[in-house]
Order: C-alpha cells, then structure tokens, then sequence
C-alpha cells in the first residue's frame, strides 16, 4: 500500500498555509474556488464514466444489481446514491444498494478501524450474495482502502464486474476494477480531508452513473422525472405536475389521471396520449421495456 505522504490528496496545499487567518467571507471564497477544480476533474474522465454506465446499464437489463462500496465518506455518499434511487425512479431498495465499512452505524459516526479489513469487505460481499450479473462500485479517495478491495476482489471472485473510483493515481484500486474512474483534484485546502474536493468529486461522478443508468433503462421521458414514487405529500404534487406536463392537461385532469393510474405518472401519460385504460398502458410499457416514448409509438396491445 502506497505511504500516504505519497498521495495527492493528502498533499500539503501551499497555496492556502494561512486560512486559519483569513477573514471569514475571504476563507468561503477560497473555499470555493477550490471547489471550482472538481468540475475539470471529473470532465476529464467521462469517457471512463461512460464505460462504467454501460456496465451498470447492462447489469439492469439482465436482472442484475449495483453495490457501492465504501469506508467513511466514500462509504456515505455511497449510501446516500443509494437511498435515493427508490423514491426518484421507482425502483427496488435491492436494485442499488450501499455497503459501508462499519455496518450502518458508521452511516451516522466514524468507526474508527473499520476500514482496515479487506477480509470484512469480502465478507460482506458474500453475505450480501453478490452474483455474476452484479457490478461493484468502490468507492476509495487514496485508492487503497483493505475493506474496499477486499470487497472489489471477493466480488471478482464471484464473476460481478467492478468499476473503482479514486483520487489517486496509480491505486492498489486498479488491480480489481474492469473500469476506473480517477478524478485528479488534488490537494485539499485542508491537508487530507478528501470529504472536501475528492468528496464532491465522487457525489458528482455517483449521481451522474445512477441517473444516466437510470435513464437509459427507460425511468425518465424527456427529461421528466416519470417513476417517481409518490410517498409524500410533495412527491405526490410533483407527480401530477409530470403528468399535467407531459400529457398536456390542466391540473383537474392530471389529478384524474394521477388517481386512475394508481399514482404512477408512466401509466397516466401512456393511458391519456393512447386514450387507453390503465391495463393497456401497462401492458404497452411491459413491451416498450418501460420507455415511454416507444410505448406512445406502439400499436394498441390487444384485449384490456
């Protein structure tokens, strides 16, 4: 494992030796140009991005799974991906899921040593019984994290394909990863702490895999956030403005729709475009693979 003094991310930035004396507003303001860096970072590995997509995609297609993997906050902003993906896109909580050095008390606390296992990161890889059509997300900002790649191996083992994201390089995360990703934004305004840039770096790199997986699995028309599961007040208002938008009607009529759908905004704007009845537009979505667009260009399915 690399020393971390050798690491960019836990380099000494002399750039800013002297925030500890800095007025408060000029302190945020250097903060945030810091923070400026992460956009460049990230726009310089797309294409690896891109790579990492399509094997999530392609693992949703075929009946499989994605999990992060992570200690501390790589581990955190892995969980918080996942917790999101269900009420956005009306997908399983089994779809993406999140494993994080410490159990799910480390989600609120540090668990200090947690992250030194790279046995545990296998095991917990096996209880979660991780399979071939699976794809494992590291998430490490030195690249070297024993739970991580313990975990990223044991799921190699298991014929799941891994991507890695780090901000590092060259990692000991290369050696287990089929796509890495590595954002360079070098060092932190405040010497090692990577939930700061390398943090966001991987927040912005997280959302972007989900929902490009997301879209391109037929959970968004145009850019409307169509699956949306409507279990609060607000998610249900944002329903029916999705489908007051997409199918082109007042807010009476979307609230109609709304209710004949069962609260699902797809089935609402197939039922009113096709002018069928629940039944069909599902039946219309079930072939068109859930996009709604194909399902509008679709001929009628029969009976319903």
């Amino acid at each position: 494992m690399r020393r971390l003094e050798d690491l960019t991310t836990e380099e000494i930035n002399p750039a800013h030796s002297h925030i500890d004396e800095l007025p408060v507003p000029e302190l945020l303001r250097v903060m945030n140009e810091e923070e400026r860096r992460v956009t460049a970072a990230v726009a310089a590995v797309l294409p690896d991005v891109a790579r990492a997509v399509e094997l999530v995609v392609f693992a949703f297609r075929h009946g499989g799974r994605l999990f992060y993997v992570g200690a501390g906050t790589s581990g955190r902003l892995g969980a918080l991906d996942a917790s999101e993906c269900p009420p956005t896109f009306s997908v399983s909580p089994e779809l993406v899921q999140a494993i994080i050095a410490g159990g799910p008390e480390a989600l609120q606390r540090s668990i200090e040593g947690a992250e030194d296992s790279a046995a545990d990161g296998a095991e917990q890889i096996t209880r979660a019984g991780v399979a071939s059509l699976d794809v494992v997300c590291g998430l490490s900002a030195s690249g070297g994290t024993p739970f991580v790649l313990g975990a990223m191996a044991r799921a190699r083992q298991l014929g799941a394909r891994t991507i890695g994201i780090a901000g590092n390089r060259p990692s000991e995360m290369e050696a287990v990863a089929d796509v890495m990703i590595t954002p360079i934004t070098g060092p932190e305004i405040i010497s090692g702490s990577t939930r700061l840039k390398a943090g966001t770096a991987q927040k912005v790199i997280l959302n972007m895999l989900s929902t490009a997986a997301m879209v391109r699995t037929g959970k968004v028309y145009g850019n409307l956030m169509v699956d949306v599961r409507p279990v609060s007040r607000k998610l249900v208002d944002r329903a029916q403005r999705i489908i007051r938008v997409a199918a082109g009607v007042d807010e009476a009529r979307a609230r109609e729709l709304f209710d004949q759908s069962g609260g699902r905004p797809k089935v609402a704007i197939v039922m009113h475009r096709r002018g069928c009845s629940a039944e069909d537009a599902e039946r219309l979505l079930a072939r068109s693979g859930g996009f709604v667009k194909a399902a509008l260009a679709d001929t009628p399915p029969s009976g319903g």
